[in-house]
């Protein structure tokens, strides 16, 4: 696919900065998609409502990947798990306040992406979703739940070093590789802290769960594959048989609501351990 700076109308780019328009990567069409949604969003859209403006859209892996030189990648036309959530929260947090231009997605989905909404280089993106999930935090954006026990019962030590070990699988990494140590210092930054997680053996159709986890919360799936910290991301969502996951699924090549469980979902993958749970902030 061919990669090219997105064309917007004249209305929309007098909205734009000009000094932000060189760091911005996007087709008209993820323009387009965008706009739409803030435009017919209520002002009290759900966080379910807006994933589900994005189902079927085609799962491809690494589509921030674009660019030798860090830019902000938008695209709505191919999501991974990472984007979907990235996406959906920036549009409901521009929708909570009220704030329906494109240019005021950018500065959210800018704000997710890098520490402390700052783009400085590739190293600057939040790699790792624990990461992702600290300072986002930090910036009011979101919180994670972590009690009560039960059913969080279950403690994560994070032990992150998969990105420096293998700068290989990295395209970023493998052209820089001055990356590398500064990489290898985010990841130590990271080691060693811990979180509570609900372990997948009591990920069940329980009135306590459904009392802690709400539809649209962030389900961050925790893994024991060495190095890594989150296997996959999605969304909560309730039906009558137990929670499931509206994620971009790998399985089935596209943005779903996982027909079975995400009780049996987990029981399928060895290496997921639990998950974490992450809810927006809309008010702040």
């Amino acid at each position: 696919m061919m990669w090219v700076k997105g064309l917007l109308p004249f209305y929309l780019l007098t909205l734009l900065p000009l000094s932000s328009m060189s760091q911005v990567t996007f087709q008209r069409a993820d323009s387009v998609k965008i706009c739409k949604v803030l435009r017919q969003a209520d002002a009290k859209a759900t966080t379910l409502w807006i994933a589900r403006q994005f189902m079927d859209v085609p799962y491809v892996a690494h589509t921030l990947e674009v660019n030798d030189r860090e830019q902000l990648v938008v695209n709505t036309r191919q999501l991974d798990c990472t984007t979907l959530v990235e996406t959906v929260t920036a549009l409901k947090l521009c929708i909570a306040k009220d704030k329906r231009t494109w240019s005021d997605y950018l500065t959210v989905l800018r704000s997710l992406r890098y520490r402390q909404g700052k783009l400085d280089g590739y190293p600057s993106r939040l790699h790792y979703f624990t990461d992702w999930i600290v300072d986002k935090q930090l910036m009011g954006f979101v919180d994670e739940v972590q009690k009560p026990n039960p059913p969080f019962s279950a403690v994560q030590k994070i032990a992150v070093s998969y990105m420096s070990e293998h700068p290989q699988a990295y395209q970023a990494l493998k052209s820089h590789p001055e990356f590398v140590p500064v990489i290898r210092q985010q990841e130590k930054a990271l080691t060693g802290k811990t979180y509570r997680f609900i372990p997948k053996t009591a990920v069940r159709n329980t009135k306590l769960l459904r009392q802690t986890i709400k539809d649209g919360d962030i389900i961050a799936i925790t893994c024991n594959k060495k190095g890594l910290d989150i296997a996959h991301l999605g969304f909560a969502v309730w039906r009558k048989d137990g929670l499931h996951l509206l994620n971009a699924s790998l399985l089935h090549k596209k943005v779903v609501e996982e027909p079975m469980t995400l009780y049996r979902y987990l029981q399928k993958h060895p290496t997921f351990t639990g998950i974490r749970i992450i809810r927006i902030n809309s008010k702040s």
